[in-house]
């Protein structure tokens, strides 16, 4: 006889982000089409030819953290540890309630505890190696964040940093969904965080020549498929989900917010930096999701892009979309929550997690803002402007990354 495939379900959520720095106030800028992008502040940028980011506005570790604590923690890793305390409020679950080694954490990051790295090196140039903490090993890694969920809640089931660029926060939430339906746990706390706001981090973006350079309207620097657009804008923070077992979460009388249904990760194999235009790698891991799904293109009532406002990004995720769905893809609504977030980095693709759950339940499609001058090469609907009501039933949330990473999640309203 076969065993019943496993369903898995999303039951706590936890944001840091430049539009909030908990889920409904995010939710609530986001549906106002209200932009988090400002001047940085984090450090003196005059030095460099972008002066503006998406910070996580007013965030203070010391509402989650001890002095000790803070002290021992990447920024990065403090954002996962607030978005935690919010992620165990939702859900209810209680780690020591049940078997802590079927409750585990993957929390994705691109650059880990770089902020860590960056006051190392500065501490060694400047006091020498005898200065340096020995707490820097443990808080600049990729895995710190998911070692801290650890800490914190008990949990001694699977624990992994997953790192694929821009990628990496929606990659971590795949891994934890397959690791469910294999039955290697029964809950996964997963997502991903980052704080890439320094200057090291913000000169090699720009010498990529990939970030915006609207210093003068920091709000609509951010202008996913606008023919005016000019670069990605860079943003810190990021999003846990707790990922269930349908079976446990119901058991322990957990609520499910949304079922996630498909995953897959695909790569280009093509450059370093810039995406397939034919849009073939992007798309092919868009069906991949939804055919591992069992899910069909007619389904699909929503994209949350990767759109991020690049050059060729924007068009190379259109061409996917239409090469994922043909037709079809002029009648899905896809809009890019960049536009007002700004690129989270390895954070980005679980707060887009996140966005895409909170659209499923308020029947509420988030707009890309900042669209005024439409781009012949992005010809979809992309939600322009104002937020859209629409019966929501599946949504897919993508995300790309440098070195040709692309990574599609499938989520639907649970019944």
């Amino acid at each position: 006889m076969r065993t019943p495939k496993r369903r898995v379900v999303v039951t706590g959520m936890g944001v840091i982000s430049p539009c909030g720095l908990n889920v409904p106030t995010m939710w609530q800028s986001l549906v106002e089409g209200r932009s988090g992008i400002g001047p940085i502040t984090l450090f003196d940028a005059s030095n460099l030819d972008v002066h503006i980011a998406g910070e996580a506005h007013g965030f203070d570790p010391n509402r989650f953290l001890s002095p000790k604590e803070i002290r021992r923690m990447d920024r990065c890793t403090s954002f996962a540890s607030a978005a935690l305390e919010e992620t165990l409020a939702q859900s209810g679950l209680v780690v020591q309630e049940h078997d802590p080694y079927e409750i585990g954490a993957i929390l994705g990051s691109a650059g880990g505890g770089v902020m860590s790295y960056d006051s190392g090196f500065a501490t060694l140039r400047e006091k020498g190696p005898r200065r340096i903490s020995p707490f820097l090993v443990t808080a600049a890694g990729v895995d710190a964040a998911a070692v801290q969920v650890a800490l914190r809640t008990g949990a001694r089931g699977l624990n992994h940093g997953i790192t694929s660029a821009c990628a990496s926060g929606a990659d971590a939430i795949g891994e934890a969904y397959h690791n469910i339906l294999q039955g290697h746990a029964q809950a996964i706390f997963t997502g991903g965080f980052e704080s890439p706001l320094l200057p090291l981090a913000m000169a090699s973006f720009e010498a990529t020549g990939a970030l915006s350079r609207r210093n003068d309207d920091p709000a609509g620097a951010s202008r996913p498929f606008d023919a005016n657009r000019d670069g990605f804008v860079a943003a810190e923070g990021g999003a846990m989900l707790l990922l269930e077992d349908l079976e446990f979460a119901l058991r322990r009388g957990g609520e499910p917010l949304a079922e996630m249904v498909g995953y897959a990760s695909t790569s280009d194999a093509l450059h370093l930096t810039a995406p397939d235009l034919t849009g073939s790698g992007a798309g092919h891991c868009m069906k991949l999701a939804l055919q591992r799904g069992g899910i069909s293109p007619e389904e699909i009532s929503y994209i949350n892009a990767h759109g991020t406002g690049t050059l060729i990004g924007d068009p190379a995720e259109t061409s996917a979309i239409k090469f994922a769905f043909g037709e079809a893809a002029y009648r899905i609504p896809v809009s890019s929550t960049k536009s007002m977030t700004g690129h989270l980095i390895g954070g980005a693709g679980a707060l887009e997690a996140v966005i895409s759950v909170l659209a499923l339940r308020a029947s509420i499609i988030p707009p890309t803002i900042n669209l005024h001058n439409s781009d012949p090469a992005c010809d979809l609907d992309y939600v322009p402007n104002n937020a859209r009501q629409a019966a929501l039933e599946v949504v897919v949330s993508n995300s790309f990354g440098f070195g040709g990473h692309n990574t599609s999640l499938v989520f639907r309203t649970f019944r």
